[in-house]
């Protein structure tokens, strides 16, 4: 079952579900999901590998990043591919999966999300990726609402999130022994 924004914002509140809520989201949410920022954009560099028991991802490097203070946009021309990090952070308990999708702007200006799932247990960032295949560039202000995060409640027992990537690192910083 889908949370409504009231169990949601209550989850907020009392748990700790997710850190760094702008206003708008604490106070005048809309739909059935929370909507989140744009914090960081990373190019990718260097080669990766997936093996069977070793991993190790290109590098991000940090080309953006949002300041509450200052705006500051980022330009995504034709062809080009950026990792991001949400402003917010996640705090999963072990009933809950979350399921990011894009808003509906990035699709209509030819930007291509992939996102992962937020599964129980996981404590950290997100990092949905913008791919542009559209026609045209797209300026990104830092801060703008770019994903939506709904929560299911799931029926039975889960295993705790346990991967490498809790905390919400951006690489791998090298080959490593997958978990």
């Amino acid at each position: 079952m889908i949370l409504g924004i009231d169990e949601i914002l209550k989850l907020v509140k009392e748990n700790n579900l997710l850190e760094n809520l702008s206003e708008r989201e604490l106070n005048n949410p809309e739909g059935a999901g929370i909507d989140l920022r744009v914090g960081k954009l990373f190019k990718l560099e260097g080669r990766g590998f997936l093996g069977i028991e070793e991993r190790e991802t290109p590098k991000g490097i940090l080309v953006a990043e949002y300041n509450p203070d200052k705006k500051t946009s980022m330009v995504i021309n034709p062809g080009e591919y950026y990792l991001t990090e949400s402003f917010e952070k996640f705090n999963m308990p072990s009933n809950l999966l979350a399921v990011i999708k894009p808003r509906t702007t990035l699709h209509r200006s030819g930007i291509i999300t992939r996102v992962s799932v937020v599964d129980p247990g996981y404590s950290g960032t997100i990092h949905p990726a913008l791919y542009n295949a559209g026609p045209s560039p797209l300026e990104i202000e830092l801060g703008a609402r770019y994903v939506n995060a709904m929560f299911y409640e799931v029926k039975g027992k889960t295993n705790p999130y346990r991967g490498q990537w809790q905390g919400g690192r951006i690489d791998t910083s090298g080959r490593e022994k997958q978990v």
